[in-house]
Order: structure tokens, then C-alpha cells, then sequence
């Protein structure tokens, strides 16, 4: 990579590339930026499927999705890369490139809007993966925030196509209930009646354990092997405790 410039040293800098004569000269640890690094795009890309706009305790899987994201587009902004954001859709055109403050305000504007209530245009993580295919150079990074049923449903060989372009940090989003429901008989209400749903027995935990926590492991297990790397948050997280998983990502 080609030396581009130096400029003042931030927390989560590669120490190793400390420019240690402008350090010395002005008294103030400096970092040197190199080419590839300055120009490197980070990609948001937002899975808006229905199962996302769930939650049981404190926030929707939605809402914990757009503030990871939220985040995700700060650490672009801190490493110096262009930012930009796009979700399944064939109407709404994706958030343009960009560097700046003004890039990350763009892409939380756009954040706002996907995750406030279900998109309509909704054409899954898929096609979101195949648009972003196309504006993907090699170095570039890839943040996929999603649901693990939309993970499963992208092939793996599309998986397999962008890891080799990019580096992909794939922030996952769960249900405390769905991953570890109470052993009782749980009421629902629905538009037609009350519903009464008998978690206590075997057969219907088979049930749940294979269409709510299977996902989740199949998501991790496809992606793990591909050397993509995974975090997995709980819409209940405090964001103390996914700030600290995510930063070794803030520093690459």
C-alpha cells in the first residue's frame, strides 16, 4: 500500500504504523494512512425481513439492528473509509459512497426510516448481497446486519464470492424468547381470538428448538467456515456489552 498522509493518532490505531518523525517533531503521537486504507469502502447492508420487527424484552430485533448499525457506521467513519448503505429493495436506490460526517448522517437517516416499521419493498438479504456484489472492490469492508433465517437463505456460494472481495463482519440479531422459551403455556392473542401455545411438552420444543434456535446455529456454522467473522447480539444487549465485541473492528 502507498503511503498517503499522517495525521494525528486516535484511540484504536494500528500502533505499528505510529509515524514516529512527525511524532517527534510536533509532540503529538501521529498515524500514517496509506492509500488503500484511506480509499477502502465500508458497506452497510441491512436485512429488513418481517422476522426482524420482534422483540420480547425491552427492544424489537429492529430497533437493536439499527443501533449496531448506527455504530458500524461510526467505526467506518473513525478507520477513514468511504461509507455507504443499501437493504433489499429494487425502488430505493442505495446510500452513495461517501466520506465524511455527512456520509454517516446519510446512512442514520436511512437506518431510521428501513428499521421504523416493515418495509414494504422487502426483496431479503439475497438480493441486498447481490447489489452490493456489484459496488464491491477487493479490500473493502462488508457489515451485514441481519436475521439468521435470512443468512441461511442466501447461498452460500454468494457468501463464499463476497468473502473473497471483502472483509465480512456479520453482526446477527436474536430473541432471548426465541432462543430459550419458558416451559409453559403461553396465551396469544390474534386478530381472530386468544390462542394458547403449550411449550411444556417435548414434541412442541423439538418444534421450536428447530425453526428458532437451528437457524442460529446453521447461520454461524456456514459463515465460521468461510472465515467471516460473527457476532451474535441479543435485542436485550446493553450496548456495553456489544461495543466491546466489536472493537477490535473499530482499530483494523
Amino acid at each position: 500500500m502507498e503511503y498517503a498522509e499522517s495525521r494525528e493518532y486516535v484511540a484504536g490505531d494500528d500502533a505499528r504504523h505510529i509515524d514516529w518523525r512527525v511524532s517527534a517533531r510536533t509532540g503529538r503521537a501521529h498515524t500514517k494512512l496509506f492509500q488503500a486504507e484511506r480509499d477502502r469502502l465500508s458497506l452497510i447492508v441491512a436485512d429488513t425481513s418481517p422476522r426482524l420487527y420482534f422483540g420480547s424484552r425491552l427492544r424489537f430485533k429492529s430497533v437493536q439492528a439499527a443501533r449496531v448499525a448506527a455504530v458500524a457506521a461510526w467505526a467506518s467513519l473513525q478507520a477513514g473509509d468511504r461509507i455507504a448503505a443499501l437493504r433489499g429493495s429494487r425502488q430505493e436506490a442505495a446510500i452513495a459512497p461517501a466520506a465524511g460526517a455527512r456520509a454517516v448522517f446519510r446512512v442514520l437517516h436511512a437506518l431510521c426510516r428501513w428499521y421504523a416499521e416493515p418495509p414494504q419493498d422487502d426483496e431479503g438479504l439475497a438480493f441486498a448481497l447481490q447489489r452490493a456484489q456489484r459496488s464491491l472492490h477487493t479490500g473493502a469492508r462488508l457489515w451485514v446486519v441481519a436475521e439468521p433465517s435470512s443468512v441461511n437463505e442466501v447461498p452460500a456460494a454468494l457468501w463464499a464470492a463476497l468473502a473473497q472481495r471483502a472483509d465480512i463482519i456479520v453482526l446477527l440479531m436474536i430473541d432471548p424468547f426465541e432462543q430459550s422459551p419458558p416451559k409453559a403455556r403461553l396465551p396469544f392473542v390474534q386478530a381472530d381470538g386468544r390462542r394458547l401455545l403449550d411449550l411444556s411438552g417435548k414434541a412442541q420444543r423439538i418444534c421450536w428448538q428447530q425453526y428458532f434456535v437451528a437457524p442460529l446455529q446453521a447461520a454461524q456454522s456456514m459463515l465460521m467456515a468461510l472465515r467471516v467473522h460473527v457476532v451474535t447480539l441479543s435485542c436485550d444487549a446493553d450496548s456495553a456489552d456489544w461495543l466491546t465485541a466489536l472493537q477490535f473492528e473499530r482499530g483494523a
